[in-house]
């Protein structure tokens, strides 16, 4: 994932959906409330659900969830194997993120199947919804291939 270039945040807001959901992973790693809570639509239906969370809706909800979140310190999830569909003005994003810990052992990952929903809407591209579960491994994914029809 290309990161965004210091003092270019407030520019890329108004990019694409891949330039909001870098802009939302580098808040989730800076612990900055104000980009990521920018990064969503402000609309009173916005929804995000932390693994083996609630459903928190509206931003208020999400905000202070994030807030009590970055109180323990920031969270170094990155985005892998990035699926996407993208269509009049609706982009889904199913990504596989990879969360980095310190424990007493050393560095070690943890494994989220994250889901998110952007629209487009007269602020450019935001974030709608955040839906993330807990992952098994990196194998988290079991693809089938087309079969030829004809």
């Amino acid at each position: 994932m290309p990161r965004t270039p210091p003092g270019q945040r407030a520019t890329i807001l108004g990019g694409s959906a891949d330039e909001i959901e870098t802009a939302f992973y580098e808040a989730l790693e800076s612990g900055d409330i104000e980009q990521l809570m920018a990064c969503w639509a402000d609309e009173d239906e916005v929804v995000c659900v932390h693994p083996g969370g609630p459903r928190l809706v509206g931003a208020l909800a999400i905000r202070a969830a994030f807030e009590a979140m970055f109180a323990q310190g920031t969270i170094r999830a990155v985005p892998e194997r990035v699926r996407r569909i993208e269509m009049l003005g609706a982009a889904v994003h199913n990504v596989l993120e990879r969360i980095d810990l310190l424990t007493e052992e050393g560095a070690e990952h943890a494994w989220v199947v994250a889901t998110n929903v952007y629209f487009k809407g007269a602020q450019g591209w935001r974030l709608v919804a955040h839906h993330a579960s807990p992952g098994r491994s990196e194998v988290a994914e079991v693809t089938v291939p087309a079969q030829l029809l004809h």
